[in-house]
C-alpha cells in the first residue's frame, strides 16, 4: 500500500570547530539509521555548516539524497535571548514560502553535479508524502512554520535543534512537540544537539518522534553516547484520518496559502509494506530535578575533562553542602563513566586510558575510578572546625577520591605579616575589637590563600605522586550566593569551572538526599544537618558561630525568590516588594517586606561586579546572575537605589494608614 514509514533522528554530541570529529559522527549516525530500515535520517542544527547566499550569512539545514541537494532552508527565527545571540552571526529569512537559486561553491559542485539548488522557505513533495522543516527556535515561538505547513498538507514535520539542558525544561519541550501535531495531526521529528559544545551550557538530547500529539520513541536525556540514533515505523494513513476528522482544521487548510514544494522522486514507505508493525504511543519518563543534576553536569564534566586533554580534577572540599554537592556529581561522573564502560562504549573506554595515562585499564569500579581522577583537599585554618574536617575526610573515603589535609595558618600570617611589617598596624576579628573592614579583609585573606592553593595543588599533586598530568580546579559556589554577592572575588568559588554554578542551595539540598538513598553516601547526612558556614571568624569555645545565612542576612529560600523576581520576573525594587507583600503577607508586614527587598537590591548592586569573573558554570537556571551572555546587566550601579526605596516607603505608609497603623520612620 505505501503508508508505513521509517524515520530515523538522532543526537549528536558535536563540538565547534571540531570538523573531522563531527563528520565522524554524522556519517556514523547515517550509517546506523540505514542499518536500522529508515529513508530518512534527521540530525541536529549546525551539524551543516552555516551558507552565504547572496553575500548574507544564513543558518541553514541542508536536505539532500542521494548526493544531490534537494533543498537548503534558511532558518526564519533566530535565538536572540538569555544565553543565545544568533543575531550576531546569521540573519533571518524574511522572504516567506519564497525560494531563490542557490549557486553552489565549485567544491560541492564537483561532488554533486548540480551548478544550482533551491534556497529558500519551502517543502519536500516525495512519491508517498510531504515534509517540512523547523530550526529549533521555530518550535518556541507563537507562529511556529509548522501550523501553515500542516495546513497546507505537508504531513512529517522535522526540527534539527540545539537546545540546552535547563532543569525541569524538558517538561516544555515534550509538551511543545507533542502539541505541534495535537492540533493539527502529521508526525514531527525532533533532533538535539547532545554534550558540552565548549561552553556553559549542556545540549541534553531528547530526540524524539511524536505523531498526532503522542510520543512514539523517545531518546535519551542524558548518556555518554557520543551517538544516539531514534528510529520508528509510522503509517501515514494515521495522520491522514486523525486530519479527516477535525473539521476546523480542514475548514482552515481549504484557505491555506501553498508553499513551493520540491519534487523528489524518492519514497520512504515501501509498496508491500502490509505486515510492517508500526510503533504505538509511549508514556514520557522525566528525570526528577535531583536525577538531572546528578546526570548532566556529570555529563558536562566528562565532555570537559576529555576535551581538555587534562588528568582529572582538584576540589577544595569545605565539609559543606555546596563541595560536598560538587564531589556526588564528580563521583556520579565516575559512575556514568563505568556503566558507559559497562555497556560497551568504545569512544568512553578510550577516553579514560587516555586521561589515566593506562592503555590497558578498564574503569569497573566508580571509587576505583575516582581515586584516579579526582582530589579532594581539605584546607584548615585556625578557625576551621573539627566537625567539617571530619566530614570532608569521610565522604572522600565514601566516594575514593584522593584526599588532602593541609593548613593554612602558615600562609595566613605571613600575608598578614607583610602588611603588618608595612604599615605598623595589625587588623583584628571583630570578637577581639576590630572594625568590620578588618574583619573582613581577613576572612578574605584566608578565602584567597585557599585558591592560590587549590591551583599549586592542581598543576602539582600528579607530580609530586610520579603522575603526569595536571588537574583541573572545580569551584563550588551555588547560583544563589552568586546573585547575592556572598563570596569573596577570587576565592575557591574561582576555578577552571563549575558545575553548581547554575543550581539553587534548595536544589543542591534535595539532591545531597538523593545522594545518601542511591549513592548511599552516609557521610552526607551530618552534611546536611549542619548549618552552612563558611568558618572564616574566630571559633567561639570550640564551636562554629559564623553562619551563612545570618551573615547574608536573608536565607536561601528567599534568595531564590528574589532572583526569580528579578531576572524572570524582570522586577525592579519597588515591583519586588508590590509583589512580595502579597506572597508574603501571612508572614510579613508590608515594612518587613520592605526591608528585605532594600537588603537584597544593595547587596545585590554593590556586589554586582563580582559576576565579571564569575568561573563558567554550568548553566541549569532561568535567573542564573552570570555575567558572560545570558545575565548582561551593569556592574556598577547607584546602590542607594533612591528614588525606587522612596516609592516603597511611600507605599508603605499608606498601607499603613490604610490599616490603621501609626507610619514609622522610612524603611532602613
Amino acid at each position: 500500500m505505501g503508508r508505513a514509514v521509517t524515520v530515523a533522528t538522532c543526537a549528536l554530541n558535536q563540538w565547534a570547530l571540531d570538523f573531522e570529529g563531527n563528520l565522524e559522527r554524522i556519517v556514523r549516525s547515517i550509517a546506523i539509521a540505514r542499518s536500522k530500515g529508515a529513508r530518512y535520517r534527521l540530525g541536529p542544527e549546525l551539524e551543516i555548516w552555516p551558507v552565504l547566499h547572496r553575500n548574507v550569512r544564513y543558518n541553514c539545514r541542508v536536505i539532500f539524497l542521494n548526493k544531490k541537494i534537494l533543498l537548503i532552508r534558511p532558518k526564519i527565527a533566530l535565538a536572540n535571548a538569555g544565553n543565545y545571540r544568533e543575531l550576531r552571526w546569521f540573519t533571518p529569512w524574511s522572504k516567506a514560502r519564497h525560494v531563490e537559486e542557490y549557486f553552489l561553491p565549485r567544491i560541492i559542485q564537483e561532488v554533486t553535479g548540480q551548478e544550482t539548488v533551491p534556497f529558500g522557505d519551502a517543502v519536500l513533495a516525495t512519491k508517498d508524502t510531504c515534509l517540512g522543516a523547523e530550526m529549533c527556535e521555530e518550535l518556541w515561538t507563537p507562529n511556529s512554520p509548522h501550523i501553515d505547513m500542516g495546513l497546507d498538507g505537508v504531513e512529517i514535520f522535522t526540527n534539527s535543534s540545539g537546545s540546552h539542558h535547563v532543569l525541569r525544561k524538558a517538561h516544555t519541550r515534550v509538551d511543545l512537540v507533542n502539541s505541534a501535531t495535537a492540533k493539527n495531526g502529521g508526525i514531527y521529528i525532533f533532533a538535539n544537539q547532545k554534550g558540552c559544545d565548549g561552553d556553559r551550557l549542556y545540549y541534553d538530547g531528547c530526540a524524539m518522534i511524536s505523531m498526532n500529539g503522542e510520543t512514539v520513541a523517545q531518546g535519551s536525556q542524558f548518556s555518554l553516547d557520543d551517538v544516539e540514533v531514534l528510529v520508528a515505523t509510522l503509517d501515514l494513513e494515521d495522520v491522514r484520518s486523525y486530519r479527516a476528522e477535525i473539521s476546523s482544521r480542514n475548514l482552515a487548510a481549504s484557505k491555506a496559502n501553498p508553499y513551493p514544494r520540491v519534487k523528489v522522486n524518492f519514497a520512504l514507505s515501501c509498496p508491500d509494506d502490509v505486515a510492517v508493525p508500526t510503533c504505538m504511543p509511549i508514556q514520557w519518563r522525566y528525570h526528577s530535578p535531583e536525577e538531572e543534576i546528578s546526570l548532566g553536569p556529570a555529563c558536562w564534566l566528562w565532555d570537559y575533562l576529555r576535551r581538555s586533554k587534562q588528568a582529572g580534577f582538584l576540589l577544595p572540599l569545605s565539609g559543606g553542602i555546596d563541595s560536598s554537592a560538587t564531589a556526588c556529581i564528580v563521583y556520579s561522573m565516575c559512575r556514568q563513566v563505568c556503566l558507559a564502560v559497562k555497556n560497551g562504549n568504545a569512544d568512553v573506554l578510550a577516553d579514560a586510558r587516555r586521561i589515566v595515562h593506562d592503555e590497558t585499564y578498564i574503569p569497573e569500579d566508580p571509587r576505583e575510578f575516582c581515586k584516579r581522577v579526582f582530589t579532594t583537599c581539605y584546607m584548615a585554618s585556625e578557625n576551621s572546625s573539627q566537625d567539617t574536617c571530619n566530614r570532608a575526610k569521610l565522604l572522600a573515603e565514601q566516594i575514593g577520591s584522593y584526599h588532602i589535609n593541609l593548613n593554612i595558618d602558615v600562609a595566613v600570617k605571613a600575608v598578614v605579616g607583610i602588611f603588618s611589617m608595612v604599615t605598623g598596624r595589625t587588623p583584628r576579628f571583630s570578637v577581639y575589637g576590630g572594625s568590620s573592614r578588618e574583619s573582613l579583609a581577613l576572612q578574605n585573606v584566608q578565602a584567597r590563600i585557599r585558591m592560590v592553593l587549590a591551583y599549586l595543588f592542581a598543576q602539582l599533586t600528579l607530580w609530586a605522586r610520579g603522575l603526569p598530568g595536571g588537574l583541573l580546579v572545580l569551584g563550588s559556589a551555588n547560583v544563589d550566593e552568586s546573585l547575592r554577592g556572598y563570596l569573596t572575588k577570587y576565592d575557591c568559588s574561582s576555578a577552571d569551572i563549575n558545575p553548581i554554578g547554575g543550581i539553587s542551595k534548595t536544589d543542591l539540598k534535595n539532591f545531597i538526599q538523593y545522594c545518601i538513598e542511591n549513592f548511599q553516601l552516609t557521610a552526607l547526612r551530618s552534611i546536611m544537618s549542619a548549618p552552612p558556614t563558611a568558618e572564616l571568624e574566630p571559633l567561639v569555645d570550640g564551636q562554629v558561630a559564623q553562619t551563612d545565612e545570618a551573615d547574608m542576612g536573608m536565607t536561601y529560600a528567599e534568595l531564590s525568590i528574589y532572583g526569580k523576581l528579578r531576572k524572570i520576573g524582570k522586577a525592579g525594587p519597588y515591583s519586588m516588594f508590590c509583589k512580595l507583600i502579597n506572597m508574603w503577607k501571612e508572614i510579613c508586614t508590608p515594612r518587613e517586606v520592605a526591608s528585605k527587598v532594600k537588603h537584597f537590591f544593595r547587596m545585590y548592586s554593590v556586589n554586582r561586579h563580582k559576576m565579571t569573573t564569575l568561573t563558567p558554570s554550568y548553566h541549569a537556571e532561568n535567573y542564573s546572575p552570570d555575567d558572560n551572555r545570558f545575565d548582561l546587566r551593569p556592574f556598577l550601579y547607584n546602590t542607594t537605589w533612591s528614588w525606587q526605596f522612596r516609592c516603597i516607603d511611600k507605599q508603605v505608609s499608606k498601607l499603613e494608614k490604610k490599616e490603621g497603623i501609626s507610619p514609622g520612620e522610612d524603611v532602613d
